[in-house]
Formats: structure tokens, C-alpha cells, sequence
């Protein structure tokens, strides 16, 4: 479901917020609304039957309101975001049809001359100046981050958080010339090993980059494919849930793709995977780990590919390819698709695929060729995928796979189950036993390491 986004305005009178309304049959559409303070009347200000408006920043003197446009997803084209400001009594004008980015936070300078955005690009999450007349767009951070929370301040100055895989979020001032100061704020973690960017070509010569950290030390590391979910999004910041850096301390290379259908690219980067996510995305990713592989730190021999929500998905249709790679490891995901509709992790519901692409691109079909173990993790509560995927996923890997279940009832594969999370797997204590059973599960199948399982498991 999506979170509901508003803005005050600055005397206080009204808010803006984005309020969903029904679409045709199941559909749902977001709409702007215009909420008076005191009397609490509320008014649609701003509708499109094929787009959602959201994120509304009203600007500063009260004469208008800036927010994004999501274009509605088809089979055949994916959504589109891009940023539009509408005077109040006027009619919404959309600024940036020709940028090739997708506004993803928007700001209004405190003299409502201009407004200021982020977007992903290229790995890293710079801020952008729009003009609210022209559309002009402008970049004014130029580094190896992703900045978020910003907030305009008098005098042209911009505070905001930034992060990278390099360093966790941290106050910055960036000054009306660009450049950019480090508020004081606590020390930086140590990390334990060193963080590279590598690019690869796709078999249609497109440049797939991806960040690969890589533990302290000179001996080549074991490789742990991780795809991010989405699918559209892009591993460009810091997260304190989804850290490489806890797997490279226990001395594992990390690969942290953005395939087709990733953010900060541009749209026919999102399209090329569109209604095909066994495709191009996977493509991508096997020219990624090639790449990796090449490394000269990296021990191509021992592999694993992991990921949640569409990087489970991901990492179930590698392990059911012949040419993927020779480990899986898996947490909550689809896992398997039918034809009976579409799959539940697309990002738009039934706008993302046919029931016909939805088949072509399960990997239940090629379950039998499924020779490697799979480590299947799943919250009851995950109502985006729902449970009855890793369920149904879970017997027929012990029934189908190339690795069944033996007379006794064993099989290498394993499935953790919380009965009380969601689709993120969220709680401290959870998240803590997540990361113990896959470093363990990856121990196992990548060092032949002794099983060890968290104590509050047995």
C-alpha cells in the first residue's frame, strides 16, 4: 500500500496531501487534495485518470504546489515519473518531460523562485534546481553520494543527510556555490574491507555498473550476488537493514548490481527488462557477476546469488537456469508465478505483465533444474507476496528439484519462517537471526563450513 505524502503550508492554513481514489474495476488512482485546516473541507485540486500525483511541495508564499506524476504502467511500458507545479486556480504543468530522471523528493527554495530535487543517477543520488517555469533542470551536487531529507535554508544554503556504501548517513550544508560541508555529527564506522565500482557490458552493449566490496586481506573471497528489490530501484545509499558490510567482515566480496529495470539510468534503461524480468535483468546480472569474477580478489569457483522481494525472485530463476550461477541463497520472494495472474511482486499489481508473461517468466516451470541448495526465508505477515508462495515453493524444491528430499525426509535446502513479520523482516532480534542463518547457510555451501545455527533456533 502506498504511504500517504502532504505538506503544510507555511502559514499554517491548508495542507496538500495525495489521497487515493478508485480506478477502473480493483484500480486505484492518486489524486491531490486540498484540506483547510480549520474547517476540515477538502477539495480534489489536481486528477489524472492515467497518473498518480504525489510527494506535493507547496511552495513557500502559498501561490502553488509542485509534486510528481507516476504514469500507470501497461504490459508493454513501465511507469514514468516526472515533476509538475501547478499554480493554484491554474492548471497543473509538467516540467520535466525531457529529463531523463525520476524526481524522487521535492523542495521549494524559501523565495519560491525554485524548486529543488533528488533523483537517482547512476549509482548515486545527487540534488537537482528545477525551474518552476521553465523546467530547467540543473545539477548541484557532483559527488559519490546519495543525499536525502533535504531541506532549503535562507541565503540559497541546502541541509540534507547523504550517504554512499562508503560512509552511513550524515548532516551536510551544500552552499549556493556547491560545495558541500560535513556538519560535525558522530564518527563513521570503521568498515572491513574496501569498496570498488565495476562496469560490465550487456549483450546488447549496454554498461551495467555495480558496487563490489571487498574484505581486508590479499586471499580471493567467495562472491555473494546480491540483487536489490524493486524493481525498480538502485543500490546507491547506505541501509542499515540490507549492509553488505556484515557479510564482507565474515570475508565475503559483495556485488550489488542495478540490472535493467534499475533507477538512475534513464527510461529505456527501466524499459529494456520491462514485462520480461527473466530477461534482461538476468543477462545483466550474469554480465555483473562475469565481471566480478575477473577480479583478481574474487574466487569466481565459489558463488552465491541472494536478494529479497524481486532479488528472491531473481535469485530463484538463476538457480532454475542452467548458465546461473552454482549457489543460491534466497529471502522472502515469489517464488513461484501461475497463469492464473500476475505476479505479486510487480510493482504496479496487473499493470506489470500478462497472465502469458507472468508464465514465461516463473521460474516454478524450470524447478527440476534446480541443482543447487536453496535457502528459502519468508514472513507470515508478508502480504505483498504472500506465504503461500514460499510455501508452495518450499515443497516443490523438496519434491521436484535436482535436489530432492531423501527417503528420511533430509534435503540440503532450508526454510526460515517468521510467523510474525512482513515483507522487510524488520524487528532487531529478527534481523539479527536473518544475517545468522544466511552467513551460515553461505558458510556452509561456499567454505564447507560446520553448520551453525543461532542458539534461540536449537
Amino acid at each position: 500500500m502506498r504511504e500517504t505524502t502532504f505538506d503544510l503550508s507555511a502559514d499554517g492554513g491548508f495542507v496538500v496531501t495525495s489521497w487515493q481514489a478508485p480506478g477502473p474495476g480493483t484500480a486505484l488512482r492518486v489524486v491531490l487534495v486540498r484540506i483547510d485546516r480549520v474547517t476540515g473541507e477538502r477539495t480534489t485540486i489536481a486528477e489524472e485518470s492515467g497518473a498518480d500525483l504525489e510527494r506535493p511541495a507547496i511552495a513557500p508564499d502559498g501561490s502553488a504546489v509542485a509534486f510528481t506524476r507516476e504514469t500507470h504502467s501497461t504490459p508493454t511500458a513501465p511507469p514514468r515519473i516526472t515533476l509538475c507545479c501547478m499554480r493554484f486556480g491554474e492548471d497543473l504543468v509538467e516540467l520535466t518531460g525531457d529529463w531523463d530522471r525520476w524526481p524522487s523528493s521535492v523542495a521549494w527554495t524559501l523565495d519560491s523562485s525554485m524548486l529543488i530535487v533528488t533523483a537517482d543517477d547512476g549509482g548515486r543520488g545527487p540534488i537537482f534546481s528545477v525551474d518552476p517555469v521553465s523546467g530547467a533542470v540543473t545539477r548541484l551536487t557532483d559527488d559519490d553520494f546519495t543525499y536525502t531529507d533535504v531541506r532549503p535554508a535562507p541565503g540559497g544554503v541546502i541541509y540534507a543527510l547523504r550517504s554512499s556504501y562508503a560512509v552511513p548517513p550524515h548532516p551536510v550544508r551544500i552552499d549556493a556555490d556547491g560545495s558541500v560541508t560535513e556538519i560535525p555529527c558522530l564518527d563513521a564506522p570503521q568498515l572491513p574491507g574496501t569498496l570498488t565500482e565495476i562496469t560490465a557490458a550487456a549483450a546488447d552493449g549496454t554498461t551495467i555498473r555495480s558496487w563490489l566490496t571487498l574484505p581486508a586481506g590479499e586471499q580471493p573471497a567467495p562472491l555473494v550476488l546480491w540483487i536489490h528489490g524493486g524493481p525498480l530501484g538502485s543500490w546507491n545509499s547506505w541501509h542499515w537493514r540490507w549492509n553488505p558490510w556484515l557479510l564482507t567482515a565474515q570475508g565475503y566480496a559483495v556485488l550489488m548490481p542495478d540490472p535493467g529495470l534499475s533507477t538512475g539510468y534513464g527510461q529505456d534503461f527501466i524499459s529494456r527488462g520491462w514485462g520480461a524480468w527473466g530477461g534482461e535483468p538476468y543477462t545483466d546480472l550474469m554480465a555483473a557477476t562475469d565481471a566480478a569474477s575477473a577480479h583478481p580478489r574474487v574466487d569466481a569457483s565459489r558463488t552465491a546469488a541472494m536478494g529479497g522481494s524481486f532479488g528472491g525472485y531473481m535469485a530463484n530463476w538463476i538457480a532454475a537456469t542452467p548458465t546461473g550461477s552454482t549457489r543460491s541463497s534466497r529471502m522472502p520472494a515469489c517464488g513461484r508465478w501461475t497463469s492464473s495472474g500476475p505476479p505479486p511482486t510487480a510493482p504496479t499489481g496487473g499493470h506489470a505483465m500478462t497472465p502469458e508473461m507472468a508464465q514465461r517468466n516463473s521460474p516454478h516451470l524450470s524447478v527440476g533444474d534446480i541443482t543447487t541448495p536453496m535457502l528459502v526465508i519468508h514472513g507470515d505477515k508478508d502480504y505483498r507476496v504472500p506465504i503461500g508462495e514460499a510455501l508452495r515453493l518450499w515443497y516443490e524444491l523438496l519434491t521436484y528439484s535436482g535436489l530432492p528430499a531423501d527417503e528420511h525426509g533430509e534435503s540440503p535446502h532450508r526454510f526460515l519462517y517468521y510467523p510474525s513479520e512482513n515483507h522487510w523482516v524488520l524487528s532487531p532480534q529478527h534481523a539479527k537471526i536473518w544475517y545468522q542463518v544466511v552467513t551460515g547457510f553461505l558458510g556452509e555451501h561456499l567454505r564447507g563450513e560446520p553448520v551453525q545455527q543461532p542458539e534461540l533456533l536449537g
